[in-house]
């Protein structure tokens, strides 16, 4: 299986202003704009300074949709944009395509954050971007037969599908619709991430850490996790049995916890660039836990989510876009900024105070929120503070990407 390539020279030769060169650059930095942008408009809503009204959709299920649909779908394009070029060795977007398929994504942001009778619009926005990322990155994978990629393309598919059927319930089309596109869009994010990181994690351990590695993978546990994965998805979405997802996620956890201990080697949590990925693997694994002892413990949902939302695709995806920012525009992936360490720890502190605190003391849940948030817009802002110009600036190399 191909991995994800750091490096890759082309002869032709970039611009000054590189931000449309290829799909990493105009959504790593849209995503984290807009991750820090999206939380301060939740912020406002959360204690009532501000409001948004939209038919069928409460606001939590607003916030929500951003983070998911908003957020981490940008990041999901644009690290496949630029991976399956890679993969395929076909030129994927650039230029003027890649700067229109940017500005669908942004204009949907925009109008939902009015909603009301922007709604319809934001909506149309949003599903065009969807399809033509399909599109985008489905044809380079079939035109070189690289037939084992479509896992990943069909679980695009299905975010999309999702994003259709949020938009169906906001409309009172689909009953129920938003609940089912939200869980079901958390789950996919965290299959990708499972699917992805199978793959990167452990390449980028191997070659991060100064001794000489290889780290112990089964193929029984690969496959294990992808059908007890499958099969909590189905439940969650469709019947919905507690004890069947108890049963499903406490196994996730053992077998997903065993191959996570055979990634492990002490020298990893001496780069921030693999403690930031190892330890995110393990709050996705965690939440699979809390998943489990969710009815046994009286443990909140919403905490559960928040493994998953800040611990999982919060911390990997700010995890693998300072990896792949740095790589893809030829630097040094051993010598990122030293404030690196601090945008990772901002977010996992947000994770503490927005899961760890309430449990212990839900009577100041308020305070945590907000704690939890200003840690959250901290991370993003030192982020994109370090890697605006590195995302808006050619390779250093000179070549083209």
């Amino acid at each position: 299986m191909a991995i994800v390539q750091i490096q890759m020279r082309q002869s032709k030769q970039s611009s000054r202003f590189a931000l449309f060169n290829l799909g990493f650059r105009p959504f790593f930095l849209g995503a984290s704009v807009f991750a820090m942008l999206s939380m301060l408009s939740w912020m406002m809503v959360y204690f009532s300074h501000s409001t948004i009204s939209m038919p069928h959709v409460t606001l939590s299920q607003w916030h929500a949709h951003e983070m998911l649909y908003g957020y981490a779908l940008a990041v999901v394009a644009g690290f496949l944009l630029t991976a399956v070029k890679n993969w395929t060795g076909v030129q994927t977007l650039h230029g003027q395509p890649l700067a229109l398929l940017f500005a669908l994504w942004l204009f949907a942001r925009v109008a939902f954050l009015f909603a009301g009778d922007w709604l319809v619009f934001a909506a149309i926005a949003d599903l065009l971007f969807g399809l033509f990322l399909i599109a985008a990155i489905a044809l380079p994978v079939i035109k070189a037969k690289q037939w084992l990629q479509l896992g990943i393309v069909v679980k695009v598919v299905l975010l999309c599908i999702g994003n259709g059927v949020f938009y169906l319930g906001s409309y009172g089309v689909l009953q129920h619709g938003m609940a089912y596109a939200i869980n079901g869009a958390l789950l996919l994010f965290i299959g990708l991430i499972l699917m992805i990181g199978r793959r990167v994690v452990p390449f980028f351990i191997e070659r991060g850490v100064p001794e000489k590695i290889q780290l112990k993978q089964y193929r029984w546990v690969d496959i294990s996790i992808m059908l007890l994965f499958v099969a909590l998805f189905v439940n969650e979405i469709s019947v919905r049995v507690i004890s069947i997802g108890t049963w499903l996620a406490l196994a996730l956890f053992a077998v997903n916890g065993f191959r996570l201990c055979n990634w492990h080697t002490a020298g990893l949590w001496r780069a921030p660039l693999l403690w930031s990925l190892y330890l995110s693997a393990w709050l996705v694994n965690i939440g699979f836990l809390s998943y489990a002892l969710q009815a046994s413990m009286n443990i909140l949902p919403v905490l559960t989510l928040h493994f998953f939302a800040i611990g999982g695709i919060g911390l990997m995806t700010l995890a693998m876009m300072s990896r792949v920012a740095l790589g893809h525009t030829g630097r040094d992936i051993r010598k990122p900024s030293s404030w690196l360490m601090f945008v990772f720890l901002a977010i996992v502190a947000s994770a503490v105070f927005r899961i760890i605190a309430p449990m212990f003391a839900m009577q100041h849940y308020a305070y945590w929120v907000l704690i939890a948030a200003l840690f959250w817009v901290l991370g993003f802002a030192m982020f994109v503070v370090i890697y605006a110009p590195i995302l808006l600036k050619p390779r250093v190399d000179g070549t083209f990407g």
